[in-house]
């Protein structure tokens, strides 16, 4: 009797062989994150257009023209990473409109606040500002020669409203003081930070955070007068223009 050998069967070695290999590397596939479709934000976009946003604010201060032309700085910075990195960042157009608004900040709020400056002064008045009230630093905090010889000459001036020297929101008197720290915080400013104000005629004011423009008499006394809420006050102004 022959005894048949049976054949290798392959069957079972066939079916156990995977059909992918997690190890096999696709030749078409080159490693770039482009094949993703993602490239990171240039940070320079991004801050040259927060700038230029907040450099609008520049419209009612020329103090805050340095925004503007940091956006400017970040604008230039963005474009250069771009340029240096095209596969791997991306906000170009972030950084267009944010070098745009900035450029055009730097054009137009330079010329309008130079009108302003030129046009602003009522005729008879003498422009001045807190720098020629307030004590040196150091000194006491008395009104110094440059302030005592402002006594009872016409004057125009700049200053923020003290938000609790207000009676009402329609006051004929309140306290000028040089800047938002003193207006927007409350507390006692330096005694020659401080100018009590008396609107004549029809004119009256009320809270408000924004910078006035006065013109009227200035009166400056070598003694405090006393003010509700407040240690005292040497100026007075007599006001005839409030805007």
């Amino acid at each position: 009797m022959s005894t048949t050998t049976p054949a290798p069967n392959n069957t079972t070695s066939s079916a156990t062989q995977p059909a992918f290999s997690s190890n096999a590397v696709d030749p078409s596939f080159e490693g770039n994150e482009d094949d993703y479709g993602y490239r990171s934000v240039s940070r320079a976009a991004v801050l040259c257009s927060v700038f230029a946003l907040m450099g609008l604010l520049s419209w009612y201060s020329p103090l805050l023209l340095i925004l503007p032309a940091v956006a400017l700085f970040f604008g230039l910075i963005a474009f250069g990473n771009l340029k240096r990195y095209p596969t791997e960042l991306s906000g170009r157009p972030v950084a267009v409109v944010g070098f745009l608004i900035a450029f055009l900040t730097l054009a137009v709020c330079p010329v309008k606040h130079a009108y302003v400056y030129y046009t602003e002064l009522p005729e008879g008045y003498e422009r001045i500002s807190f720098a020629a009230l307030k004590s040196p630093v150091g000194a006491p905090d008395i009104p110094p020669m440059s302030a005592m010889e402002l006594d009872g000459k016409m004057v125009f001036l700049k200053g923020y409203i003290h938000p609790t020297s207000l009676s009402s929101n329609s006051a004929k008197s309140f306290i000028l003081v040089p800047d938002w720290a003193t207006c927007c915080f409350g507390q006692q400013p330096p005694l020659t930070h401080m100018i009590e104000v008396k609107l004549t005629g029809d004119q009256f004011a009320s809270k408000s955070l924004r910078r006035h423009s006065l013109a009227g008499k200035l009166s400056v006394r070598p003694y405090l007068k006393p003010i509700d809420g407040l240690q005292g006050v040497f100026y007075e102004l007599e006001a005839e223009h409030f805007q």
